[in-house]
């Protein structure tokens, strides 16, 4: 995603555009005698959050996922913050798997029963993810884990995202699904008239995820979006490896 606006002149509007039609790029300029690119977007992630918040000795900040372990927590809960890791990557492999290529088949779908049956497929994918975040709520819930004291329960619901109450930090699936969730609104509601699931936790943490600064700083205006995505809309030839691969039925690249 990239925050800029189209511009009178156009010339921002095509450079952003160049950006949104592209793969996820990130330069690496830290050696010295040469430069290093990382190519693939959950990979990006996984860099920036290990390097730049983790392991970097300048620029220390929270981790988009739940801690491995809290060297403050009794024996008995490490499990749970182990637990809670793996239940984020379940999350985040779902998305991967599921919700990103509903959206795309939902999206280049051209005739009306392909739609109707594109549109179901996104929106169970939508459902399921759902399904995955109570059941996180559940099993990480630290009341139910016997956990009473204030920094430890911070620490075991760190990372889980704002889908938890009382969390103010993005975690890593907010960031993995947001993206797309908020172009389900305007860019498929735009093309194919699709409505996000209704539910009243669901769509509170829509409006959280949606309204958080660090979230907002990273979307265009809704035109700009429904410009780029009309070729996938009208599945134009050669639109895209992404749009070659779901028409051939190939997994995304």
């Amino acid at each position: 995603m990239v925050s800029v606006s189209k511009t009178d002149s156009g010339k921002t509007y095509r450079a952003v555009s160049v950006l949104l039609y592209s793969v996820c790029g990130l330069r690496l300029s830290v050696w010295e005698f040469r430069t290093r690119t990382l190519n693939e977007s959950t990979v990006i992630l996984e860099y920036i959050n290990e390097y730049v918040c983790i392991l970097s000795e300048s620029n220390k900040g929270p981790s988009l996922l739940p801690p491995i372990t809290n060297p403050s927590a009794k024996r008995s809960h490490l499990t749970t913050f182990k637990d809670a890791r793996a239940l984020v990557r379940l999350q985040s492999d779902h998305i991967n798997r599921s919700v990103v290529p509903a959206f795309y088949r939902f999206l280049q779908a051209q005739d009306l029963d392909a739609q109707i049956s594109a549109g179901k497929e996104y929106h169970a994918s939508i459902e399921t993810l759902v399904g995955l975040f109570e059941r996180m709520e559940k099993e990480v819930d630290p009341a139910k884990n016997g956990v009473t004291g204030e920094g430890e329960k911070k620490a075991l619901t760190s990372g889980l995202g704002l889908w938890i109450d009382g969390n103010e930090d993005l975690g890593w699936v907010d960031v993995m699904v947001g993206p797309w969730l908020y172009r389900s609104k305007n860019v498929l509601k735009h093309y194919r008239g699709f409505e996000l699931p209704p539910g009243t936790k669901f769509n509170k943490w829509l409006d959280r995820l949606f309204q958080h600064p660090y979230f907002r700083r990273t979307c265009s205006t809704d035109d700009l979006y429904l410009d780029s995505y009309e070729r996938y809309a009208f599945n134009r030839p050669n639109t895209s490896q992404v749009a070659n691969a779901i028409n051939s039925g190939r997994g995304l690249p």
